[in-house]
Formats: C-alpha cells, structure tokens, sequence
C-alpha cells in the first residue's frame, strides 16, 4: 500500500503545470500603475488554462487582479495589462502571482522593484 501512496504522490508531482511569469513591465500611469505581464502555461483548452494574475505587496495584500477569460493554446507565451492599480507610497516592492483554472493560485512570484 505504501508504494501506491508514493506512485500517487509522484503522479501529481508529475502533473503540476503552474503558469509562469516570464516578463513584467510596470510604469506609472496616470494616477496609479500600469503592469504588463506575459505568462506562458501549456494551455490545452478550456479543460486547463492560464486564467488569471494578480499584483500582490509582499506580505499577500492584493492589489489588483486580472482576469483571463479564455485558453491562449497557440499564443505563447501571451501578454495582457492591468491599470489604475494604487499602490501604497512607501512600498518598494510587488510580486506578480499567476492562476490556472486546474491548479489555482501557484506559489511561485516574480518581484518586481519599483523604482
């Protein structure tokens, strides 16, 4: 039984298909700030999907999420924007948090410094 319990295991490992932010851009924008953020995943239809990000501080405090509302299958990587996100005026630093409709929010961030 317990050499099932690790095949499983291992499946699963195996499986995990996080998106992953490959470039980020951001700039202020009007009042607030403007992200462009491509992410490539091996999208394989509606079944399993890149379907959001999100700009986060670095304590999990979300600032803004996009939302992504189909497969990009033959587009990758693929970039999208998210403007007017306010960010506090002391803070030094985001991180960028990728979504798949199969394996949710991933653990993996980019930072990103803004200058």
């Amino acid at each position: 039984m317990r050499w099932l319990a690790l095949a499983c295991l291992a499946a699963s490992a195996a499986a995990a298909d996080p998106a992953r932010t490959v470039d980020v851009e951001a700039a202020q924008h009007g009042g607030g700030w403007r992200f462009d953020v491509a992410l490539r995943h091996d999208d394989t239809g509606w079944d399993d999907y890149a379907d959001g990000w999100r700009v986060e501080l670095p304590d999990g405090t979300v600032l803004g999420t996009r939302e992504l509302l189909h497969p990009h299958v033959d587009e990758q990587p693929f970039t999208r924007a998210l403007t007017d996100i306010s960010i506090p005026p002391d803070a030094r630093l985001v991180v960028i948090r990728a979504r798949t409709s199969v394996e949710g929010w991933g653990d993996d961030v980019s930072r990103v410094s803004l200058q």
